[in-house]
């Protein structure tokens, strides 16, 4: 490989032959579409060159972000390691290029001497100075990878069983933007796509690729194109034993080929997060308790968490706060336990109340002075800043930035509908709620989606969804929330029986009075639950179903 390739649209043709000359001029070895000679192969010309530079640089514009053929060039250099980013005009990328560092020539006149052509030309020599990646011979080492500390997985060659050749490049586009999206779980070790591209072809399994490449999980997939449409499946296999834990398949249409990649790839990484996770919670369930690190301990006490009872939940804070002793600045564990106190307070669980919310506010602040890159652990900390020390605007900050450091993060989304939750913005809470439970539609996280959004239906005054909710909630976990609205709702409608037993459950699920649950939400939506529950006691105006909102 030798040289530099430009990737640019032609409405960027005066800046972009700015920087070809300037380059030049230092003796770098540039291509670009205006050296392609008269009557040659354009296609294959600008793919020959393409494949064989060094390194690639893409200009970015408004015009290049919607060109099919910038993005794919920019897509194959960054899944190869040759990326350079310049913008040359205002714009935002394309998703999943916004976080790496590009340079700025949006006003640079052509000046040699100025800064940021500099820093352009010092990365241009960096890169065409790199070692060239390894060999196969290099990658196909007999000597397996030591498996790294936290779960770790490899995304395998997509196979192409259309028919079609043109699918492979639709195949490894989607690896690599699966890859990127993975790459965001900060609390899963993801390998570079250019290493498991390296396996292609080579007839390599599974199991001896999660050898080779030192992880504990593997993802195949498949492509099969038929007419306008196409299917991709894909598998996530435990590489320790083989077994299979998750597949899943994706329809869609090639209307648009990049949209599709990011759907699925956002898709993929919502769902592999959480069953990674409850895979290394049953792993860490099987293995004795001595002499463990922070690690398995968190794992232990987030399933203890999730059962959403009062002993479990007092276990869980308890093995956390060892957890933590450990490792003072393990992020995760730092949130987890932020939760188990906003749990223990809010549903009556804790002997001294006052003492758990302080101590849930100091845990969640310390697990984002840790871990604040991490979108899960941000996610976490939102709820106690928000019910624990009412500060909204925070809560909602932490979610932003959360969603916006992994789009792909289905507990970050469902932390957002509860953010808007408590501000009463029910449509909005649904859009983040619905989002969560696409991205995740099975998993532990289920019974606090379904108990958000029935929270939600519930401001929105549609109790019988609420009551379905609800009910479907308290199956998977018998937690005062849930028949608190169900008390509630079944009120308003005016089932009384119904709305006195829930209530009565409820209360003894918890020894604190009903309204605890509504403090620190918006003032409407706590108003309606206690005239709710007032009507459950028969306390009402007359009794009488209030009418419900379709």
């Amino acid at each position: 490989m030798s040289g530099v390739f430009i990737s640019y649209k032609r409405e960027n043709l005066a800046a972009v032959g700015r920087l070809v000359e300037a380059l030049r001029a230092e003796s770098i070895g540039i291509w670009w579409d205006q050296d392609i000679p008269p009557n040659a192969a354009w296609e294959a010309t600008i793919e020959r060159e393409l494949t064989a530079a060094k390194l690639v640089i893409v200009a970015w514009s408004p015009a290049a972000v919607a060109s099919d053929n910038v993005k794919a060039e920019a897509r194959w250099a960054r899944g190869q390691g040759r990326l350079l980013q310049v913008f040359v005009e205002p714009c935002d990328p394309p998703l999943f290029f916004g976080e790496r560092q590009g340079v700025d020539l949006k006003h640079w006149a052509g000046a040699t001497s100025d800064p940021e052509f500099q820093r352009v030309l010092a990365a241009v020599r960096q890169g065409l100075e790199s070692p060239p990646a390894p060999s196969d011979a290099a990658v196909l080492s007999d000597t397996p990878l030591p498996l790294p500390t936290k779960p770790s997985i490899a995304v395998m060659p997509f196979a192409n069983v259309s028919g079609d050749p043109e699918q492979e490049y639709f195949a490894d586009g989607m690896v690599l933007e699966i890859v990127e999206a993975l790459s965001r779980i900060r609390s899963i070790f993801v390998i570079a796509s250019g290493s498991s591209l390296s396996l292609k072809g080579k007839g390599v399994g599974a199991q001896e690729a999660a050898r080779l490449l030192g992880v504990r999980y593997v993802l195949e997939g498949s492509v099969r194109k038929g007419g306008s449409r196409v299917r991709i499946g894909v598998q996530l296999t435990d590489a320790t034993d083989g077994a299979q834990i998750w597949t899943h398949r994706f329809e869609d249409t090639l209307e648009d080929v990049f949209a599709l990649q990011d759907r699925v790839a956002l898709s993929v990484a919502g769902q592999i997060e959480p069953t990674i996770q409850q895979a290394e919670v049953q792993r860490a369930s099987s293995r004795p308790t001595e002499n463990m690190g922070s690690y398995d301990p968190y794992l232990r006490a987030l399933a203890l968490f999730r059962v959403y009872a009062k002993a479990e939940t007092l276990q869980a804070a308890d093995i956390l706060d060892r957890a933590i002793a450990l490792d003072p600045d393990f992020g995760l564990a730092l949130s987890l336990a932020a939760s188990c106190h906003y749990t223990l307070f809010a549903f009556g669980w804790a002997t001294d109340p006052e003492l758990t919310r302080r101590k849930g506010i100091d845990l969640a602040h310390r697990a984002v002075k840790a871990a604040g890159d991490d979108a899960s652990v941000l996610a976490g900390a939102a709820g106690p800043v928000g019910s624990l020390e009412g500060d909204g605007q925070a809560a909602a900050a932490l979610v932003e930035r959360a969603i916006a450091l992994n789009p792909g993060s289905s507990r970050a989304w469902m932390y957002g509908g509860l953010v808007h939750l408590r501000a009463g913005e029910s449509d909005l809470a649904v859009e983040h709620l619905e989002t969560s439970m696409r991205l995740e539609p099975m998993g532990p996280n289920r019974t606090i989606q379904l108990s958000l959004l029935g929270i939600a239906r519930f401001q929105q005054r549609r109790f019988a969804e609420t009551i379905s909710l609800m009910k479907e909630s308290v199956q998977r976990a018998d937690h005062p929330p849930a028949y608190l609205h169900l008390a509630a709702s079944y009120g308003h409608l005016g089932q009384i029986d119904a709305a006195r037993e829930a209530l009565a459950r409820y209360r003894t699920l918890t020894g604190v009075s009903d309204d605890l649950l509504w403090r620190g939400f918006d003032g409407a939506y706590k108003q309606l639950a206690l005239e709710g529950i007032a009507l459950a006691e028969g306390n009402g105006p007359g009794g009488a179903p209030a009418d419900e909102t379709p």
